[in-house]
């Protein structure tokens, strides 16, 4: 059986469904393959915060059921040294990447036909791409979107190169944290940064999912160093010796649920401009999941290609290399992910970087977030003398 359509979207993750709901919603037909009916339970995203990324997401389409099922929390404390340095307003939403999947899913259209099957090989060519799947069933497309994230099985068959520019570049540790001796920790959400840069430790934060608090622990390890062995066996013993100060904000704290560790690599791809086919997310190339930005890069690079690129392909006949370049040399893009990429090396070096300069940049991070934390002290008690000297006048009047 032979399925026709304008686009087909390989992987069913946060790029691949975030495609399908704007090509549906737009009125572009589409199908959408993965091989998995509901997304399994993957570590990766768990937080969404900050006006800009919430602002990119936004402009997705699909953000308010996602952001609705997630946790809120309105302020985060940042902590170092066992001090709170800032109680900091922020829009902060914390949820479970197959949760958010499933709420992005929802937001796909009926006349998006979802298929559950494995892509196993693509042809492309300048007008029409075809896509032979695990089932037997074969897709005729004009244009391929390949969302399928850290696969590389078509993009060996395609002749795309990946290439580790950092293997290991972070280590990301994912586990929920109850308090001990008390029914809740003191503050909504916080972010504990490093104490030393021996302990290659940047940070941990901890936010709030339904009723749970969940522990994100980032490292700069190798891929073999026993540290890895360790955090799994007792991570609150490994958060205790890389973070002593956290305790005399959070009080005895005890590690709950499965622990999961993921190391990332930095990747890019190679090859990739080719007829037919245009590669999202991570399959474009990975980023670190210690700056929170590559949630920013999916939105980005959806958006861009959903809200300028297809309907603009779409309005003439053919799919060559020369229309796919533009996504590829889109501004946006570029500039989104040159940030990106930029942050993952300046986090790394001022964390664990040693000499005079590394060292004096960590400080002044800390008097920066110090001198927040005074500004937001000192509006916070202005505010209700504003108030009261209002009311004052109101009644004189």
């Amino acid at each position: 059986m032979t399925h026709y359509t304008d686009i087909a979207i390989i992987g069913g993750g946060l790029a691949g469904s975030l495609t399908a709901a704007m090509l549906g919603r737009a009125g572009i037909a589409a199908i959408l393959v993965d091989p998995h009916e509901v997304y399994p339970p993957d570590f990766r995203i768990e937080k969404i915060s900050g006006a800009e990324q919430i602002g990119r997401f936004r402009r997705t389409g699909a953000a308010d059921k996602a952001l609705h099922r997630a946790t809120l929390a309105a302020e985060n404390w940042i902590a170092r040294f066992g001090y709170v340095l800032d109680k900091a307003p922020v829009h902060q939403y914390g949820i479970l990447y197959d949760a958010l999947v499933a709420a992005v899913r929802e937001e796909i259209p009926a006349s998006v036909l979802r298929i559950v099957a494995k892509a196993v090989a693509i042809t492309p060519s300048d007008d029409r791409q075809s896509v032979v799947l695990s089932n037997g069933e074969t897709i005729s497309a004009r244009l391929v979107v390949l969302a399928n994230g850290l696969n590389v099985g078509l993009r060996h068959q395609l002749g795309i190169t990946r290439t580790i520019t950092s293997v290991a570049h972070s280590i990301s540790v994912g586990f929920d944290l109850e308090p001990v001796g008390r029914a809740a920790f003191p503050f909504p959400a916080m972010t504990y940064f490093q104490e030393r840069a021996s302990a290659r430790v940047p940070y941990v934060t901890l936010f709030p999912i339904g009723d749970r608090m969940r522990a994100n622990l980032f490292a700069y390890r190798p891929i073999d160093d026993p540290w890895l062995r360790a955090v799994r066996r007792n991570p609150a013993e490994i958060l205790a010796a890389a973070l002593p100060g956290l305790r005399r904000i959070t009080g005895d704290y005890a590690v709950s649920g499965e622990v999961k560790v993921r190391p990332a690599d930095l990747t890019v791809n190679s090859g990739i401009r080719m007829p037919g086919v245009v590669l999202v997310g991570d399959a474009f190339c990975t980023t670190c999941p210690v700056t929170g930005t590559g949630s920013d890069k999916v939105f980005t690079d959806v958006e861009r290609l959903c809200n300028v690129h297809i309907p603009r392909w779409l309005a003439t006949d053919g799919m060559s290399e020369g229309k796919i370049a533009a996504f590829y040399d889109d501004p946006v893009k570029i500039a989104c992910d040159a940030w990106s990429l930029d942050k993952a090396w300046r986090f790394r070096e001022v964390s664990i970087g040693t000499g005079p300069y590394w060292l004096a940049q960590r400080w002044a991070r800390f008097a920066v977030s110090l001198g927040r934390g005074v500004r937001h002290r000192i509006g916070s008690k202005s505010a209700p003398q504003a108030a009261a000297s209002s009311a004052s006048l109101s009644s004189s009047a």
